[in-house]
Parts: structure tokens; C-alpha cells; sequence
């Protein structure tokens, strides 16, 4: 393997050590679809059409930069509240996606798995993304963690609600209640929390997105829509990570 990665993109360069502080765990507010297509006077689908393909070659750089972990965050519990059409459309993708890339997933040893309330996707979807779980569970390398139908909130209620069900069925003491109890109940038990997170699209929130698990990541946001979003873009995200000295509370 070699002891450098050389990145080069025109007059930008970002050079990434393997010795460098990696972050094991992305996660990723894909943004600005729509305001990319009607930049250019196309319609709303337009842009997510355009950004599935920047999700193809965001997961193959940061597979092949040694990231552990991509946590992608593909349809939000609010965004039901969009029109038809276009909900409609975001919920053909995962199977657009998946139909064309599977291959070469497997291909790159990439597990799939998928965070939200699944149950309430349309059954087109739900069995797109189950055939993908099942052909990858078995793969070893970097995971491609979806959060479909999730809202933080929501996930977070409902981790109060299992913990108060043990509770009263007496499997729990309260007294036992940790951060860790808590961590158990999430719906990204298992998963270290991730160190970096990138929103696209000048936009500068959260949108109820892992709160529990952002607590101590450091955050880097872009003005670029998410369809313009490139590989070099991902390498300078990691690059000024590297370089920040994170202290969790510490000195």
C-alpha cells in the first residue's frame, strides 16, 4: 500500500497522509438539490436525479480513503411535508440507486445498512433496500449507513419509550440509566459516533440529524450545492479535520 495519497483537482491539491487523523465516521447532510436544478431553471427531481450520482462518487473516494463509516442522510422524517411528485420520486431512488451501484458495492466489500423507521417507506423501497442489506451484510469493509424516514427526535423518543417499557416490565432499574443505556436504544447502536459532519448548500443547522451522536464531532459546511459536490470537496473536508485538535471537554 502506498505510504501517501496524492489528490489533485486542477489549481486545488489536498494532499492526505494515511497517517493522518482519518475520521472513521462521516456523516453527511446531502443538501441544495432543489436549489441546484432551479438554478438552472430544471425541475426539483431534476437536482436529487443529479445528486444520486454525486452519492455514487462520494461513496467510492471516502471508501478508498479509508473511511470507516458514511452515514448519509437520504430523506428526513419531516420531509413527507414536500409535494407529491417529488416525495414520489425520492422514494423510486433508493432502488435507481441501488439497482445500478449493488454490483459495485459488493464489488468494494461495502456493507449497507439503513437508520429510520423503514416500516413506513413504500414496499418498492423497503424491498430495494432489504436486497441490498442482505447481498452486503456479509462484506467487511466500509459501511454506507442510510438515514431514510429518520429524525432524530423521533429516534431519541422512541429510545425513551423502549427504555421506560423495561422499566416497567422490571428488566431496568432506573438507577442503571446511563449514557450508554441510552446509546444502546439508538438506532446507531453499534456505530461509533462520528467525527465529522459536512452539510452542503451554505446551509448552517442540524435538521434534527443525530443530535445525540453530533455531541462532540466537528463540523464542516459548504456553500456547494450537494449535485456540485466533488471528491476534492471531500478531501478538504477531511483535511481540516486532520489538522483540528478535538478535547472533548479537556485541555
Amino acid at each position: 500500500m502506498l505510504d501517501k495519497l496524492f489528490f489533485r483537482k486542477k489549481s486545488q491539491e489536498h494532499k492526505i497522509d494515511l497517517d493522518d487523523n482519518i475520521p472513521s465516521h462521516v456523516a453527511i447532510i446531502m443538501d441544495g438539490n432543489g436549489r441546484w436544478a432551479k438554478k438552472r431553471a430544471l425541475p426539483r427531481i431534476a437536482g436529487h436525479h443529479e445528486g444520486m450520482k454525486t452519492v455514487r462518487k462520494i461513496v467510492k473516494e471516502s471508501n478508498f480513503i479509508g473511511i470507516k463509516v458514511l452515514t448519509l442522510y437520504a430523506f428526513s422524517t419531516e420531509n413527507w411535508k414536500r409535494p407529491r411528485e417529488e416525495v414520489d420520486f425520492l422514494m423510486k431512488l433508493p432502488g435507481e440507486f441501488l439497482s445500478t451501484f449493488l454490483p459495485d458495492l459488493i464489488k468494494e466489500n461495502v456493507q449497507v445498512r439503513i437508520m429510520g423507521k423503514k416500516e413506513l417507506l413504500p414496499l418498492h423501497t423497503i424491498k430495494a433496500v432489504d436486497q441490498a442489506i442482505e447481498q452486503t451484510k456479509n462484506n467487511s469493509g466500509m459501511i454506507l449507513n442510510f438515514a431514510l424516514n429518520y429524525g432524530s427526535r423521533d429516534e431519541m423518543t422512541s429510545a425513551v419509550k423502549s427504555i421506560a417499557a423495561e422499566i416497567k416490565n422490571g428488566t431496568l432499574d432506573p438507577s442503571q440509566i446511563k449514557e450508554s443505556t441510552i446509546e444502546e436504544h439508538l438506532m446507531t447502536h453499534g456505530l461509533k459516533d462520528p467525527d465529522l459532519l459536512i452539510r452542503t448548500s451554505g446551509e448552517v443547522r442540524l435538521s434534527n440529524f443525530m443530535l445525540w451522536q453530533l455531541a462532540y464531532s466537528e463540523f464542516w459546511f459548504t456553500d456547494v450545492y450537494w449535485p456540485d459536490f466533488s471528491e476534492n470537496h471531500l478531501r478538504e473536508a477531511v483535511s481540516q479535520f486532520a489538522q483540528r485538535g478535538r478535547r472533548y471537554g479537556g485541555v
